[in-house]
């Protein structure tokens, strides 16, 4: 018998019940790559972040911040998940500087094909993708999906993909 795989929603609900606390922390652990190390701290990469600065910005007490990490070295599902992550560079905010654009598009999650779609017609205008971050459905209650594009991208281009029959809307930020 095939083991169903879970969501990562559902294994924190199912470890978080009536613990606010707890669910802001690990919610905010999977926002921004905050990891427990094997040692039970916290990091960012490999640079620790103090149980106090974690309870000071989701204005929590510090023990349950500890506590916090404890339970998660204690229970093999969110160790497997929460030992793991890491943070991204993501270049949408300095684009601009940078001479790219940014396209973000919000399309219907449950429809497979925007990715491929998209990046078809990109790939057949000869853009180059700097990034593309495509937003967990589970995780984000309105995914969309970014590319950063090195240049200008033409009107055309644009005209394209929101023909995609999925794309709900399309910005573009230069």
């Amino acid at each position: 018998m095939a083991t169903r795989k879970r969501g990562i929603w559902a294994i924190i609900e199912d470890s978080t019940r009536r613990k606010k606390a707890r669910m802001s922390i690990l919610k905010k652990m999977i926002e921004t790559g905050i990891r427990v190390g094997d040692d039970g701290r916290y990091y960012v990469d490999d640079i620790e972040v103090p149980d106090t600065a974690i309870a000071k910005a989701l204005n929590i007490d510090r023990r349950v911040v500890r506590q916090t990490a404890n339970f998660i070295l204690s229970v093999s599902e969110l160790e497997n998940i929460f030992t793991k992550l890491q943070p991204i560079t993501f270049f949408k905010n300095i684009a601009h500087y940078l001479g790219f654009t940014v396209i973000v598009i919000e399309s219907e999650p449950e429809k497979p094909g925007i990715i491929s779609e998209v990046t078809s017609i990109i790939a057949r205008h000869k853009l180059i993708v700097r990034q593309a971050l495509a937003d967990d459905p589970e995780l984000i209650s309105q995914p969309k999906l970014t590319l950063i594009i090195e240049g200008e991208v033409p009107s055309e281009v644009i005209n394209e993909l929101q023909s995609i029959k999925v794309v709900k809307s399309l910005t573009i930020i230069k």
